[in-house]
């Protein structure tokens, strides 16, 4: 059975979840969901080195002979193989990366888009982000203050906790329920006044290639 993915049929299935939320709530909830938060070349190097290495010491170590001329252009090969093998593989990039690299790259791209997509520029200081990052496992939860200043910090850091063991595991459904589950928080203690209007669309931001 092939996993879930997040695709269009993902997309618009979150942007009626966030349609229905901002019924019952004054927050304004924008969902991103990206590919990566980082460019991982050096992992990619790394690994390219690597595979390189262990075509040298082949070369060295061997029982056969090769000509000389070829030992070059082998381990260059081999270094580009590797190189591309780890361009493609979430796996090797979070093996061969920091996790504090993930983690800081994760949490300076949801800053970053908690400006630019305008959440940070609502009227009533009501907008909240989830950003979510595939190949790190990493969710961010950012909030404007109105909404920070209305949740009691208890619950929110309950929130804040499920959200992040879903960002750990990201699949479509239960990311849903979670977001479901985190508009009720929304909805208990930023109700619907009626006097804030949808200042940002509902739809999600897909940035997946």
């Amino acid at each position: 059975m092939s996993r879930p993915r997040f695709d269009n049929t993902a997309c618009e299935t979150l942007a009626g979840c966030v349609k229905e939320i901002e019924r019952n709530t004054d927050a304004e909830l924008v969902i991103v969901v990206r590919a990566r938060s980082a460019n991982y070349a050096h992992a990619d190097y790394l690994f390219g080195f690597l595979l390189a290495l262990v075509v040298l010491l082949f070369l060295i170590f061997s029982p056969f002979s090769f000509p000389e001329f070829l030992v070059p252009i082998d381990i260059a090969v081999g270094f580009v193989i590797g190189s591309i093998i780890s361009w493609r593989s979430k796996f090797l990039r979070r093996l061969f990366s920091k996790e504090k690299f993930r983690k800081d790259s994760v949490r300076t791209s949801a800053a970053a888009m908690f400006y630019e997509a305008g959440i940070a520029n609502t009227n009533a200081e009501m907008g909240v982000l989830i950003y979510l990052s595939l190949m790190e496992r990493r969710l961010e939860l950012i909030a404007d203050r109105g909404v920070l200043k209305k949740v009691p910090a208890q619950e929110w850091n309950r929130e804040l906790f499920e959200l992040h063991q879903i960002g750990e595991n990201p699949e479509p459904k239960a990311f849903q329920t979670a977001i479901e589950q985190f508009g009720k928080v929304l909805a208990t203690y930023v109700p619907a006044t009626g006097e804030n209007p949808n200042e940002l669309p509902d739809k999600p931001r897909f940035d997946l290639k």
